[in-house]
């Protein structure tokens, strides 16, 4: 659900019934050099395996995804609404990151998060798009949060894309974390993907401007968490 690659890929069941709109359940695979989540390695700049199911209808999905994290795993459940008005698609959901194999010493770590997202074709070849996502009670109850992204997507041909994102998260409270009051920092990506045989591969660059003894370096885990990283990630149906 987090990576770029996180569109759902094809699985194996589908499910009508007489009157009943198409639905759709499809599962993916994916294997990590690094899970990084808005320019932070959350699996200790190490590999990760990641993986997820996603049921859509319509116009509305919901999922489960999950991947391995520093702290053992993370499991996020979501659901959301896909509607077009003119050249236009629309994203609003709501995201539930869940960890439950963490200690929640440090004060409750698992939140949730509204989103809305919208995305405009340029061309035959070219699309971008923003997102903004808030939560009203963050991890490690750090207050509100909000995050905001805009991205962009050229497609070579049918198997190639270029895609990049620029993005800045905002946190109200770090004291939990050993900062004081509000900070922010931002993140990019940029990265290429290629489809081949059935698998998604991704070569992908990320960065910060998070500085050493910010109040936000706080909220990370460590310089080696938040330096620019090369990321190569290869997913695959099942």
């Amino acid at each position: 659900m987090k990576t770029m690659m996180g569109a759902a890929m094809l699985a194996g069941a589908t499910f009508a019934g007489a009157g009943a709109a198409h639905a759709e359940v499809t599962a993916n695979i994916s294997l990590t050099t690094d899970y990084v989540f808005r320019g932070v390695s959350l699996s200790d700049s190490g590999p990760a395996i990641q993986g997820g199911f996603d049921w859509a209808s319509e116009q509305f999905y919901a999922g489960v995804w999950g991947s391995s994290v520093v702290e053992g795993m993370e499991l996020d459940l979501y659901a959301g609404w896909t509607p077009t008005t003119g050249p236009v698609t629309w994203d609003f959901g709501v995201i539930g990151y869940f960890y439950p194999s963490a200690s929640d010493d440090d004060g409750e770590l698992d939140y949730f998060e509204l989103k809305g997202a919208g995305s405009y074709g340029l061309t035959e070849q070219l699309s971008v798009g923003g997102a903004v996502y808030w939560s009203p009670e963050n991890y490690g109850e750090s207050g509100d949060a909000l995050y905001y992204e805009v991205n962009a997507e050229f497609a070579v041909n049918d198997a190639l894309a270029i895609s990049g994102a620029f993005g800045n998260q905002t946190i109200e409270d770090l004291t939990a974390f050993g900062g004081v009051g509000e900070d922010d920092y931002s993140t990019w990506n940029v990265g290429v993907s290629h489809a081949m045989h059935g698998f998604q591969l991704d070569l992908r660059y990320h960065d910060t401007d998070i500085d050493a003894g910010s109040d936000i370096e706080n909220y990370t885990f460590g310089p080696s968490s938040y330096d620019s990283s090369i990321v190569f990630t290869i997913g695959r149906e099942l």
